[in-house]
C-alpha cells in the first residue's frame, strides 16, 4: 500500500472539533479529567474507551448518615481519576541481568489458556524467542504475552486471573547467557 492509498483521516465534530483527528484518545483524556472535576459526591471508577466514546462513572457509596467518607473525597478531587493511576503497590525492582516482561494492556492475566490447563510457563521454565509466556484478556479478546528473547523465568509476580495494568511488571526472565 502507498501513502496516497491511506484513507483520509476523519475529523471530530462537536465540542472536540478543535482537536486534530489524530489526538482522539487526548481529548477523550482531557474530558475524563473535567468531567471527574466537575461531577459532585465521592468518585468511586471512572473508566473511559476510545472507540466510540464512552465513560463510565461509578459513586462511593455514602455513610450509613448518608453524608460521604471526607478520605475518599480528596483521592477523588486528584488531578487524575485513580482509576487511571497505577495501582497494587510498589514498582518491583528489576535486577540487574533481568528482564522485565510487562503487560502491554489493561486487562486480566492467564497463566494457562484454558481453566484447569497446564500454564504456559512455570517460574524455573527456559523460554525462546517468540514463546507464548501467559495471555491478558481484555475486552473478550485474548492478548498473548511473548518472550522477547530466549531466557529462564525467574520470577512470576502476578497471581492466575488477577488484573493488571498496562505496563506492569508481569514476570522476571533471565536472558539465557548472563550470569545468575
Amino acid at each position: 500500500m502507498t501513502p496516497s492509498e491511506f484513507p483520509q483521516k476523519a475529523t471530530i465534530s462537536g465540542p472536540a472539533a478543535a482537536v486534530p483527528a489524530e489526538e482522539p484518545t487526548a481529548a477523550l483524556s482531557d474530558e475524563v479529567v473535567q468531567l471527574a472535576h466537575a461531577l459532585p459526591g465521592d468518585l468511586r471508577r471512572l473508566s473511559m474507551r476510545s472507540g466510540d466514546r464512552a465513560i463510565e462513572v461509578e459513586w462511593a457509596p455514602a455513610l450509613g448518615d448518608g453524608s460521604l467518607d471526607p478520605s475518599r473525597i480528596d483521592a477523588a478531587r486528584r488531578p487524575y481519576p485513580a482509576s487511571v493511576e497505577p495501582s497494587g503497590g510498589p514498582e518491583p525492582v528489576v535486577p540487574e541481568g533481568i528482564s522485565a516482561v510487562r503487560a502491554p494492556l489493561v486487562g486480566t492475566f492467564y497463566l494457562a489458556p484454558t481453566p484447569g490447563a497446564d500454564p504456559f510457563v512455570r517460574a524455573g521454565d527456559e523460554v525462546e524467542p517468540d514463546q507464548t509466556l501467559a495471555i491478558v484478556e481484555a475486552m473478550k479478546l485474548m492478548n498473548p504475552i511473548v518472550a522477547d528473547e530466549a531466557g529462564v523465568v525467574t520470577e512470576i509476580l502476578v497471581g492466575d486471573a488477577e488484573s493488571v495494568e498496562f505496563d506492569q511488571v508481569l514476570m522476571m526472565l533471565r536472558p539465557i547467557g548472563r550470569p545468575r
